[in-house]
């Protein structure tokens, strides 16, 4: 009996196998790539090379202008100032007649900054038996943190590098000091407005090249 059952499954089995399928597989044909894709190289699949600092050279102003002056400084003391920060950096002013490899920029403005800071004023007493010779004395000593808040002034210089074939930006900073001396025009004011650009300017090309 059992074995007739089994038999009967295994024959219908059979015939759903051999049964057609209503199901087709179909596809739509690939088109044809566009007579151009042959020689075009899609560079977004790809990661940009690291840039190679190495081949900057030389430098000249952009657009061949000088950094605008301010009330700190006129423009060819700031552009004196760049040439010697950069050419601590290794890069030299281009020759007359040879393309440059960076352009350059410059700014220099003065800010408002705030600054904190904290003075702790003390106070403190001394009492004890004044009648006796080997009297015990006490003291007492504690100290109040006061906080004061004022404004300074700061000369801040930026500077910006491109690329002197593409014109792409490739390099950029800043820094700040605080702007010494007075909007006189004595020596000793302009010493100090002087040293304080160029502080400012060799903060600002420590980072170059960037590693």
């Amino acid at each position: 009996m059992y074995r007739r059952v089994a038999l009967l499954a295994v024959s219908l089995g059979l015939a759903a196998c051999q049964s057609p399928n209503p199901y087709t597989a179909s596809s739509m044909p690939i088109p044809p790539a566009p007579p151009q894709a042959a020689n075009t190289l899609d560079l977004s699949a790809y990661p940009a090379p690291p840039r190679d600092y190495g081949r900057y050279q030389s430098w000249a102003w952009r657009n061949n202008q000088l950094p605008a002056g301010s009330a700190w400084a006129d423009s060819a003391q700031i552009a004196e100032a760049v040439s010697n920060a950069l050419d601590q950096r290794g890069l030299r002013p281009a020759q007359p007649g040879h393309p440059a490899d960076l352009w350059v920029s410059a700014d220099l403005h003065t800010e408002k900054r705030l600054r904190q800071v904290q003075d702790d004023y003390g106070y403190g007493g001394m009492y004890g038996d004044r009648y006796g010779r080997y009297g015990n004395q006490y003291g007492m000593y504690n100290s109040v943190p006061v906080v004061r808040t004022y404004e300074v002034e700061v000369m801040v210089v930026r500077l910006n590098l491109y690329d002197g074939k593409t014109g792409q930006p490739v390099w950029s900073s800043s820094a700040e000091t605080s702007s010494k001396g007075s909007l006189s025009e004595r020596s000793d004011a302009l010493s100090e407005r002087s040293d304080a650009l160029r502080e400012s300017l060799n903060k600002a090309v420590q980072a170059y090249p960037p590693h």
